[in-house]
């Protein structure tokens, strides 16, 4: 997973409150359900310590599902807020939350948060006719990035049925338009993944249109294409099919980066490029070895790291900082690892402990080695 969507929650002065919220609007009463959710929310945020200003920004974030729109779509919503009542964070959950957080803390809580979230998988939908295509990018399913419309010429654009001396000459005309139309959609499509590096680019709409498509297809996204027979532009045409099979095809894609990325541990230790345990991946987190950071679903609550100015100034101990010739900080080791691995560039991999090897918490594949970098056990 990109994990460059926190940068802001890691610039943000702390402490922060860290939210994972019901925010269902379905039933009859569903404005007095939110209200009350909110409230308790509130409440726990008050307890802990958080200023008015916080707890007024989660308040309102989160009753914005009582106002319609797309927000009352959502069945859960993760926030997190900084000191200064900033909302750095704001992102809907696959569902409503499995475990429900309301935290005032010195760093922000994420785990939790990246545990519920929907995959983040850069991908392509393209709903095509014989005219021209709608086109959407997105990371995350029904929220595009963004959105297009490429329209070609739709003059004699049906093939002539009839017969005579021009039957042939109409309809060679409506096929030179269908592809002339089918190259203006693919050249906006290779502009987008040349770009952006969809996973997959799902096409939908009129049969015979993708069949053309796939054809002018370059090599930027050929092999990227998920074809499917429901979903049209037609006025009024259901969206809803083209959305489910976006939002399996994301799914099938973020289980197949957990367990790569599990596999891809054996493999990449085999010849060096991979690390286990605390200490191994923070002395390559310093050095900006870590491509994937692997983090246990599971983590002990205590455990902790020390960061001095900077999260790349990552330290076990007070041993390791006076190495680094700075003080640090005491804080949640998860925490520090995430924020390590924004400034690092550095994806992360939230796998189930139970598939990390030897049930450790965290372990690294690593962009390169040297000397100094300690085998996987």
């Amino acid at each position: 997973m990109d994990v460059s969507f926190l940068e802001p929650v890691f610039s943000a002065s702390g402490p922060y409150a860290t939210v994972c919220a019901d925010v269902t609007h379905t039933t009859e009463n569903a404005d007095t359900e939110v209200e009350l959710r909110v409230r308790a929310i509130a409440e726990k945020l008050t307890e802990q310590g958080a200023p008015e200003t916080v707890v007024e920004a989660v308040r309102s974030r989160l009753l914005e599902a009582n106002e319609g729109g797309d927000i009352a779509t959502l069945r859960g919503r993760a926030l997190v807020v900084a000191a200064d009542g900033s909302v750095v964070l704001d992102q809907p959950l696959v569902d409503s939350p499995r475990q429900e957080v309301a935290e005032w803390s010195p760093t922000p809580n994420l785990l939790p948060v990246l545990r519920q979230l929907p995959g983040r998988v850069p991908h392509i939908v393209v709903v095509t006719d014989r005219v021209g295509a709608d086109i959407s990018v997105a990371t995350l399913v029904g929220r595009p990035e963004i959105e297009d419309e490429v329209e070609g010429d739709s003059f004699q654009i049906r093939k002539f049925q009839g017969g005579g001396w021009a039957h042939h000459r109409y309809q060679h005309n409506a096929e030179n338009k269908w592809i002339h139309n089918a190259d203006n959609v693919a050249e906006r499509i290779a502009s987008l993944a040349r770009r952006l590096h969809p996973e997959f680019v799902l096409l939908a709409g009129d049969m015979r249109a993708r069949q053309i498509l796939t054809d002018r297809a370059s090599d930027l996204w050929s092999e990227l294409i998920v074809s499917m027979d429901e979903g049209g532009r037609a006025a009024g045409a259901d969206r809803e099919p083209v959305d489910q099979r976006a939002a399996e095809l994301v799914a099938e894609h973020e289980a197949r980066e957990e367990a790569d990325a599990v596999e891809k541990l054996a493999s990449a230790g085999a010849h060096g490029l991979a690390v286990t345990g605390k200490a191994a991946v923070v002395e390559a987190l310093r050095k900006g070895q870590v491509e994937t950071l692997v983090l246990a679903d599971q983590q002990d609550p205590d455990d902790t790291l020390i960061v001095g100015n900077s999260p790349l100034e990552l330290g076990v101990d007070q041993h390791d900082m006076d190495a680094l010739g700075t003080h640090g900080t005491v804080v949640p080791a998860e925490g520090a690892l995430l924020a390590a691995s924004v400034a690092s560039a550095a994806g992360v991999v939230v796998v189930p402990r139970a598939a990390m090897p030897g049930d450790i918490p965290v372990a690294a594949i690593l962009r390169y080695t040297d000397d100094s970098t300690p085998q996987a056990q």
